[in-house]
């Protein structure tokens, strides 16, 4: 079936051309006509027109302006000109369009059906090209999901990096940089954390089409499969390092996008965000996800959020070693103690007799943490002050003696983190205050001091909550207060200048926050206290 649209406002022209076209095709075309340039567009944009004869002459708008914005809605309609007039002008703005052929009247009917077969022929080449791009569109659908996978599985993985280079031809990604989020899903406990289950596994493998389709709908990036209660995304980055400005804009596009899977999904999403590096090393970037991820109980940290840096997985055993770092990282004493003491008893009961596998996982352990409280900047390095180690291991003759000894070392690391990551966050929302005190008088927002501290408004909302005790609009509301009772006071300031130095440029908008803070207006107040 081919769409003609004639547009002609002379009826007998208009009349002749529809039953020389309707006799010659009979039920192969569709056609409409039209007598002014205003019905052929309003015609065109409900018929979609294949193909077009257009005459130039009609009343309002003519042909030429018809055509030029018919384009702007149907790309791929062939234009035929048709004309009484050999105008030089009305030649060179059809060519400028692409129209196909510019005929003039009177046309034979010969010419009419010539015209028609070579459009009719240009059409159904369209419609080819159209379907072997479509054919092609749907084979890579079916493919890219399977190499995006083979290059996060192999990112994780391998340490083969020209798998990598391989990958990203296949995926057309020319940036030399990326960095990886982490995505987990999962049911909220009643403690805050996430907590997966066969059923919300199953769920996400069910509905891991749409939720490709929700992630791509927002980024360009690298979709991993879901592994466990989790998705790694690969996001690419013109640059090798990120802006302020930009990673915020990650951590909107993430909390968006995981606005849209909860509500399709019917889980409870929450992600972590690493820094950016080369594609060699993006395996680092993952590792900084999973620790921002696993470190906060905010629904979206980026790695430059927070002061823990490294993941450890090892093969034996994951889960209880994943929750003891990550106990530790977050200088969870308690918990470092007590998931230390469960890994203790599995070696114990692995074999309670190979004393030497005991010591030297128990230091490997050790080390471990103490490497991890160095990333965090808890301690520093020194060549020579674990010398003794080895010495006081091999001393360990039963598994009591090499429990205690892990157990003591275990939570006096977590210790020292906790410890730094409180000075940490006291620095943070210190530096915050002093800004906030230096700055109240001006027009300042959660946004201006966030980026002042290098946190990004989300994170760093919370964190002063915590440390402060108030959200930030309270602190700085009673900062300008009391700013304005002290200067209200003052008999020589006018009610709208105590406001305009306390930081409030509306005096109507002063007059209604004074009044919900303190009881009173402020002549009020100033009557009472002067």
């Amino acid at each position: 079936m081919y769409r003609i649209l004639l547009a002609d406002d002379e009826g007998i022209m208009l009349d002749s051309l529809k039953n020389v076209i309707q006799n010659e095709y009979g039920s192969k075309v569709m056609i409409e006509t039209a007598k002014t340039g205003r019905t052929a567009i309003e015609k065109a944009e409900n018929f979609h027109p294949d193909i077009a004869f257009m005459d130039i002459q009609m009343p309002g708008i003519n042909g030429i302006a018809a055509i030029r914005e018919i384009r702007t809605f149907n790309a791929s309609c062939l234009f035929f000109v048709i004309s009484a007039y050999d105008k030089f002008d009305y030649a060179q703005d059809a060519i400028e369009l692409g129209v196909e052929k510019y005929l003039m009247k009177p046309i034979s009917r010969k010419d009419i059906l010539e015209t028609v077969a070579e459009a009719m022929e240009k059409v159904d080449s369209i419609r080819e090209r159209r379907s072997d791009q479509l054919k092609i569109q749907e084979k890579l659908e079916t493919i890219i999901p399977v190499v995006e996978n083979g290059f996060v599985t192999g990112m994780l993985l391998s340490d083969d990096t020209q798998d990598d280079e391989y990958y990203r031809q296949l995926l057309e990604v020319h940036e030399d940089y990326a960095y990886c989020e982490l995505i987990r899903f999962g049911f909220e406990q009643e403690n805050g954390n996430l907590a997966s289950s066969v059923e919300t596994k199953v769920r996400a493998q069910e509905g891991y089409e749409q939720i490709r389709a929700i992630i791509k709908s927002f980024q360009h990036c690298i979709i991993g499969p879901i592994m466990s209660d989790r998705i790694v995304l690969v996001v690419p980055h013109e640059d090798e390092t990120i802006t302020y400005e930009e990673r915020i804009d990650a951590i909107d596009k993430m909390r968006s996008i995981l606005d849209r899977l909860s509500g399709k999904m019917q889980m409870k999403f929450r992600a972590g965000i690493g820094k950016i590096y080369r594609f060699a090393d993006l395996r680092m970037s993952y590792q900084e996800a999973a620790v921002a991820l696993r470190n906060s109980g905010a629904r979206v940290v980026h790695t430059e959020d927070i002061t823990s840096h490294g993941v450890f997985e090892d093969d034996y055993p994951i889960d209880l070693e994943r929750d003891t770092f990550a106990a530790l990282a977050r200088g969870d004493v308690a918990g470092t103690r007590d998931r230390s003491i469960d890994f203790f008893a599995w070696m114990a009961a692995k074999d309670p007799e190979d004393l030497n596998s005991m010591r030297l996982k128990v230091l490997e352990l050790v080390l471990r943490a103490e490497y991890d409280a160095f990333k965090t900047g808890s301690v520093n390095y020194a060549y020579d002050y674990r010398k003794d180690y080895l010495t006081q291991v091999n001393a360990l003759m039963d598994p009591e003696q090499i429990r205690n000894w892990f157990l003591d070392r275990m939570t006096s690391i977590s210790s020292v983190i906790r410890d730094q990551n409180e000075e940490q966050s006291e620095t943070t929302v210190s530096r915050a205050c002093k800004y906030i005190q230096e700055n109240f008088r001006k027009d300042i927002s959660l946004d201006d001091v966030s980026k002042e501290v290098n946190v990004s408004p989300y994170y760093f909302s919370k964190l002063f909550k915590e440390e402060v005790g108030e959200n930030f609009i309270d602190y700085l509301t009673r900062l300008r207060i009391e700013c304005s009772k002290e200067l209200l006071r003052r008999a020589a300031l006018t009610i709208r200048e105590a406001g305009l130095q306390s930081g409030y440029s509306d005096p109507n908008y002063f007059s209604r926050i004074f009044k919900k803070q303190t009881g009173m207006t402020p002549r009020e107040y100033r009557e009472q206290n002067t």
